[in-house]
C-alpha cells in the first residue's frame, strides 16, 4: 500500500510536469491523481482485499452515543466495528468550511457514503463508510491530525 511519503514524492514529480491526471494500479489499490483548477490535486484511490472485493476511498467534532434504534448493539473499543483513516493527515467532517457534516451521531450509512475528508499534503481524500449501519460516536475532532487505521467513527451495523 501507498504511504505518505509514497504519496508526496508523487506529487512532487507530477508537480514538475504539465500533467493533469495519473493513474496508478496494481493488484492491491488503484489510485488516481487529477489537477484541481488551483493547481492542488484531487485523489479517488481504490483498494482491494485479497479476495478481490474493492472499497473505493476518494474526498469535519467529537459526539457522543446515540439511540440504536433497529441496530445491533456495540461498543466503542478499538475492535468495533468503525471507519478507520485510509492514511496520515488532517480530518475534516465536511467538504468545507462552514458547510453541514457529511454525518453526525444517529447518521444512518450505507458503504458508499461519504463520511469525511482527509487532507495530506494538500490533496483531499474522501472517507467512504465502506459499512452499513448507524453511526454512534465520531472519535476525532474537526481538523485534528490522524494516523493511518486510526478509528474515526463507531458504527453499529445494520440489523439483518
Amino acid at each position: 500500500m501507498l504511504d505518505h511519503e509514497d504519496v508526496e514524492e508523487i506529487l512532487k514529480l507530477l508537480d514538475a510536469t504539465p500533467v493533469e491526471e495519473f493513474e496508478l494500479e496494481t493488484a492491491r489499490f488503484r489510485i488516481t491523481l487529477r489537477r484541481a483548477a488551483d493547481g492542488g490535486w484531487t485523489q479517488e484511490r481504490e483498494t482491494r482485499s485479497s479476495a478481490g472485493a474493492s472499497r473505493a476511498d476518494l474526498g469535519r467534532s467529537a459526539a457522543g452515543p446515540a439511540d440504536t434504534g433497529g441496530f445491533a448493539v456495540s461498543t466503542a473499543d478499538a475492535d468495533a466495528p468503525g471507519i478507520r483513516s485510509p492514511l496520515i493527515g488532517t480530518f475534516y467532517r465536511a467538504p468545507k468550511p462552514g458547510a453541514p457534516p457529511f454525518v453526525e451521531v444517529g447518521s444512518v450509512v450505507e458503504p458508499e457514503a461519504v463520511v469525511g475528508i482527509i487532507e495530506t499534503m494538500k490533496l483531499m481524500t474522501s472517507i467512504y463508510a465502506g459499512q452499513s449501519g448507524r453511526i454512534v460516536e465520531i472519535l476525532v475532532p474537526d481538523g485534528q491530525p490522524v494516523e493511518q487505521n486510526q478509528l474515526l467513527m463507531t458504527v453499529v451495523p445494520a440489523a439483518t
